[in-house]
Formats: structure tokens, sequence, C-alpha cells
């Protein structure tokens, strides 16, 4: 079962001008960073309020964040859904003809085991359900 948006994904050309831009709105002090090769991206992220907000840039052009920014432009580029298990969602979902991007979960940033539903399937909108491995603090 989905329980609660775990955080919004926003796609970025220069990671470290849109901390300063994002810092200037909301004022934030603690940051996380980190380099998720599988996905070819690197993350910062930080709270506002409960919720988690992801900036996210490629660190090579082959990467799913380049041809996003490429073909949309820097801007919102998924949802993070937060379940406690995401095979189980994943052909939950397969199950009701939802198309899948990942047929099984993958790693990705907070130690968590990820996966996206085609935005084919979701009135364009790109959805990432993620299970954390275990709990972590930013």
């Amino acid at each position: 079962m989905l329980k609660s948006i775990n955080h919004i994904g926003i796609a970025v050309k220069n990671l470290d001008a849109s901390i300063e831009t994002f810092r200037k709105i909301f004022s934030f002090n603690e940051i996380h960073r980190e380099t998720v090769e599988s996905q070819k991206v690197e993350i910062a992220s930080f709270k506002v309020g409960d919720l988690l907000i992801e900036l996210t840039a490629a660190t090579e052009e082959t990467s799913p964040i380049s041809k996003f920014i490429e073909k949309r432009g820097e801007g919102i580029h998924h949802i993070a859904f937060e379940t406690d298990d995401v095979s189980e969602e994943l052909e939950r979902l397969s199950g009701k003809g939802i198309q899948l991007i990942n047929k099984s979960a993958t790693d990705g940033a907070h130690d968590m085991q990820i996966a996206f539903l085609h935005p084919k399937s979701t009135f364009g909108v790109l959805i990432e359900l993620c299970q954390k491995k275990y709990d972590y603090k930013l």
C-alpha cells in the first residue's frame, strides 16, 4: 500500500546553483548530497516541513535526467510515494494494467529501494515508489 509522499524530485542542470536558489526560498540549513551511480545522477535534498525536496542533476549525458531536461527543461521530474514493499506494489499495479519502467526495485538515494511507473499510464506524471531499507536522517 502507498503510504505517503516521500519526496518531490526536481531536475536541474546545475546542482550548486539550484541549491542556492532553493536555500533563498526555504531557508534550510541542512542538506544531504549523494551520487547515485546506477541512475547517473547527483542529488541534493532538504526538508520542507515533513517533505523532502530532491534536486537531481545528471552526472552523464546518458542519464535519464539529462534526457528529461533536454526534452522538457528543468522542473518537477517526479513524485515519490513511500511503501513498505516496492516489489509487492509493482506486482499489484502491473496486475491492474499500470505500465512499469522498472519491473523490480533498484537502489536509490537515501539507501532506499526504488522503482518507477511509466508516465504513459499516469497521465504524464512520473511516479516513483520507494521503500526505506532502514530509517535515515537528513
